[in-house]
């Protein structure tokens, strides 16, 4: 497929997008975002990656980095207000004709890639609780694994689940597809909507823990809980690799730049709102769910590959079996939340690469009438229903993988490099304390790529996608006479 040419000659004859999203708006879809499905079916996996309650530091650090870590965001968006996010703010930060071209491809390349996994997470895990309700949703039809040897990459394994509930995952990603298929204006009341539903949904959840509460639960820490050995970092490790799952999204709002009001004030309040926000609804709502549900209860769940709705047996154990029911449906409503503000957010990036020239050229197509990237939607909703063939444990490793080598690290240090670089850059928003949060996500990312079970899996992953990628670009700078293969003229004025 061909790539787009540069857009400047024909930006006037084209629909752009159209800035209708306020800070309540922006808040809203940050906060289904981050909330999502992803509490509520990680809880098992967190707690058995450390075998205990003691787990809940995996959240505890798991906010502060995510408060670092959005501090880089909102100094990057509020500067760089596109659409695009992380594509623009790497070129902007690397050169637009030099290293940045190739940083910011990469980025849109292994997007595709882990933007649909993000959304088949949302599916997959409204599909498991739908199976409380419908049991036979968890009857399996096939379960395969598939290893392919990649030289010194090592072996490459993929896992693969097919059940009722996968196909009533893919339904849900087209579901949503369906109704982004439309003015931005109309979205904004959908996500306040979806939004109200969220936070009464955690509100009860919340508040049906405290009032049932029992301390000799929540803090029965098993012997050695606490013992700094290399098994308690090696769990704390995969604990915090969840936890990065768990509040991502606060960065969406980023990607939605171009459709914001008023981006260098929206933008980097929408951000801190919206982690400070979730950060305090996690850490409460967990601690409750530990004090009604055994932690070594949780343990055994993590170790299957369905029984993820937790939380309707929490509620089954309160009230019984009409609030598990309810808690279920409520539920899946969130998932659904986070599914839609993820496709909406994500749909928005590689348009703009597209646009910029940098990308295969129909994504950067605008609906005539109702002025979104139609054509970017559509692909990333195909791409994510064929992934939720693949198992929830599998996409959620691999998505924070991915993200973190080839996306997050890049930014973090960048931000910094941009300082030093282009001192002068007008911006409305700084990072407090800086350097340290970014120096301060960037150990935590490390730290989450490399301590913990089974790491060079997923490293393989993303080294793959990596590879692949690099070749793709240079194949088409080569054809195109883009960086590194600019006349010498060309290079002296790339930046980088």
């Amino acid at each position: 497929m061909p790539f787009a040419a540069n857009p400047s000659s024909t930006a006037t004859a084209t629909p752009q997008l159209e800035r209708g999203i306020g800070l309540s708006t922006a808040t809203a879809l940050n906060m289904i975002d981050m909330i999502g499905v992803g509490p509520f079916i990680t809880i098992p996996l967190i707690i058995g990656a450390m075998g205990g309650p003691q787990a809940m530091l995996g959240w505890i650090l798991g906010a502060f980095f995510a408060v670092c870590d959005g501090l880089v965001w909102a100094e990057l968006g509020a500067a760089f207000p596109g659409a695009g996010g992380s594509y623009r703010y790497l070129s902007e930060i690397y050169g637009r004709k030099g290293l940045g071209r190739l940083l910011s491809f990469l980025f849109i390349w292994q997007l595709s890639f882990s933007a649909p996994l993000s959304i088949a997470s949302g599916c997959i895990g409204l599909a498991q609780y739908a199976s409380f309700f419908w049991p036979k949703l968890e009857t399996v039809y096939s379960a395969r694994e598939a290893t392919l040897r990649l030289g010194f990459l090592g072996a490459i394994q993929v896992r693969w689940l097919v059940n009722g509930a996968t196909f009533l995952a893919i339904a849900t990603c087209l579901f949503a597809v369906f109704l982004l298929y439309r003015k931005i204006a109309t979205i904004g009341w959908m996500s306040k909507v979806l939004w109200s539903v969220v936070m009464g949904t955690i509100a009860w959840i919340i508040f049906a823990g405290i009032t049932h509460f029992d301390a000799k639960l929540a803090f029965s820490f098993p012997p050695g809980a606490f013992h700094l050995s290399s098994s308690f970092f090696t769990g704390l490790g995969a604990a915090m690799l969840i936890a990065n799952y768990d509040y991502w999204g606060y960065y969406n709002v980023a990607f939605l730049g171009g459709e914001v009001r008023d981006p260098e004030k929206n933008i980097p309040r929408a951000l801190l709102i919206s982690i400070f926000a979730v950060a305090c609804l996690y850490i409460v709502m967990n601690i409750s769910i530990l004090g009604v549900i055994p932690w070594q209860e949780l343990v055994a769940t993590s170790k299957s590959d369905t029984h993820f709705f937790i939380i309707s047996v929490f509620m089954q154990k309160i009230y019984g079996q009409w609030a598990a029911y309810l808690a279920t449906g409520l539920i899946m409503w969130t998932a659904f939340a986070s599914v839609f503000s993820l496709l909406l957010g994500y749909s928005r990036v590689p348009y703009a690469a597209a646009a910029d020239g940098n990308y295969f050229r129909a994504l950067a197509k605008v609906h005539p009438k109702h002025h979104f990237p139609h054509v970017s939607l559509l692909v990333l909703g195909g791409v994510a229903a064929l992934f939720c063939f693949l198992r929830l444990a599998d996409v959620i490793a691999a998505l924070v993988v991915i993200r973190i080598l080839l996306q997050f690290l890049v930014q973090a240090i960048g931000v910094i490099v941009l300082r030093i670089r282009r001192p002068g850059l007008p911006r409305p928003f700084r990072m407090w304390f800086f350097p340290l949060p970014a120096l301060f996500a960037c150990g935590g990312f490390l730290f989450v790529l490399f301590k913990r079970p089974n790491a060079q899996r997923e490293l393989r992953y993303a080294a793959l996608l990596l590879a692949v990628g690099l070749c793709v670009y240079f194949v088409r700078a080569w054809r195109e006479r883009e960086w590194p293969f600019t006349a010498a003229s060309d290079a002296n004025v790339s930046g980088i």
